[in-house]
């Protein structure tokens, strides 16, 4: 059975975050969930940088609003990150077909939406001087733990030398 992940940005603000974010999807294969309303345009010439040239490797699904993306996706296995929860995001056993949710990079995910799904919630454990990661950055060590709990399917995990000479 092939495995399936899907990262979910809910009003994302910076391109360049989402240009990052996108690039790692195309490295994974995990899904895309852009839910506006989005502080730039996808033409923006700084998010097309950020994920130079593999937007045509991606699976990405736009949503104009999170009433709109949560109707559609009702029967999904949601995991909430913020900086709010009380658990580790890697104490969680990620299920086949989850959605990782993140906020916006200003305010994160609203508080209705965390309280009314605490039990999902998880956090990155960082100390406690530092508010944030960076979105791009705590978008990564997510879908990589879920990616590692599953045994990488589909990834490349040995790389080669060139012209290896010793």
């Amino acid at each position: 059975m092939e495995q399936s992940l899907n990262i979910v940005l809910i009003e994302p603000e910076i391109p360049q975050n989402t240009g990052n974010i996108a690039r790692t999807c195309a490295a994974t294969g995990a899904g895309l969930h852009l839910v506006g309303p989005m502080g730039f345009t996808i033409t923006d010439k700084q998010l097309k940088r950020a994920g130079l040239d593999y937007w045509d490797k991606l699976d990405i699904s736009y949503y104009d609003s999170s009433t709109e993306f949560f109707e559609k996706n009702r029967d999904a296995q949601f995991y909430y990150f913020t900086t709010k929860a009380e658990q580790s995001h890697s104490d969680i056993e990620y299920p086949n077909g989850c959605y990782l949710v993140f906020g916006k990079e200003t305010k994160g995910l609203p508080e209705e939406l965390l309280k009314a799904n605490h039990d999902r919630c998880v956090r990155l454990p960082m100390r406690g001087i530092i508010r944030s990661l960076n979105l791009s950055n705590a978008v990564a060590v997510g879908t990589y733990e879920v990616l590692r709990q599953w045994g990488y399917p589909q990834l490349s995990t040995k790389g080669k030398l060139h012209n290896l000479e010793w």
